[in-house]
């Protein structure tokens, strides 16, 4: 072990050039360009899959109201946490909340009857800024309520 030591030292081995150097940080660099593009879009459509998955859910909760239910009902999201009331005469009873995603907003909230509703929430942290989720009778779908 210290022959080989001794040897390295004799024949001046050094490490690496300043070539190698720059050529290595010149890839990682190149790579680094290609992966952040990537990573930032993964982050928007991270939002827009929680939008759906927020619209979707109230939707289900909506759907299953309906099975019994008969009275309109309204959606509303306040801090983070969505609401959903049925309307008797001027007064709001509430049925139930849940969270929602950071930053979401219900854009359209439609309900009439068991076959007659939608709501459609969006957040503009997503893809293009703004994309819109609607949740109907005829299920998941982009874009706002009829």
């Amino acid at each position: 072990m210290l022959a080989r030591i001794h040897k390295s030292i004799r024949e001046k081995d050094a490490g690496f050039t300043l070539i190698e150097l720059l050529v290595v940080m010149i890839i990682i660099g190149i790579l680094a360009a290609i992966a952040v593009p990537v990573f930032l879009s993964q982050r928007a459509k991270a939002v827009d899959t929680g939008t759906k998955s927020d619209v979707s859910v109230v939707g289900k909760e909506i759907a299953a109201y309906y099975v019994d239910g008969t009275s309109p009902l309204t959606v509303t999201i306040a801090s983070d946490k969505y609401s959903i009331a049925q309307v008797s005469g001027t007064t709001a009873v509430p049925l139930t909340t849940g969270p929602v995603s950071s930053g979401t907003v219900v854009d359209q909230s439609k309900v009439v009857s068991a076959e007659n509703w939608c709501v459609s929430f969006s957040n503009p942290k997503g893809t293009n800024g703004n994309n819109i989720w609607q949740f109907s009778v005829a299920g998941l779908a982009k874009g706002t309520c009829p």
